[in-house]
């Protein structure tokens, strides 16, 4: 029994890497297709770091 979950949980973290990845080229894809997708992701996160900066003195 301890063997059918420890197949089973490393199948859910293999799926769950794999779908990570999968999202995360089709955002690189996306960005290199849409410039303006890249542009927008810089602004928010110089917001962001501006914005964190400014909450912790």
């Amino acid at each position: 029994m301890k063997l059918l979950l420890r197949t089973l949980a490393s199948a859910f973290m293999f799926a769950g890497i794999l779908a990570g990845c999968l999202a995360i080229l089709l955002l690189v894809i996306l960005m290199v297709r849409f410039p303006a997708l890249l542009i927008a992701l810089v602004l928010a996160c110089w917001i962001y770091r501006k914005q964190k900066v400014r909450m912790n003195p």
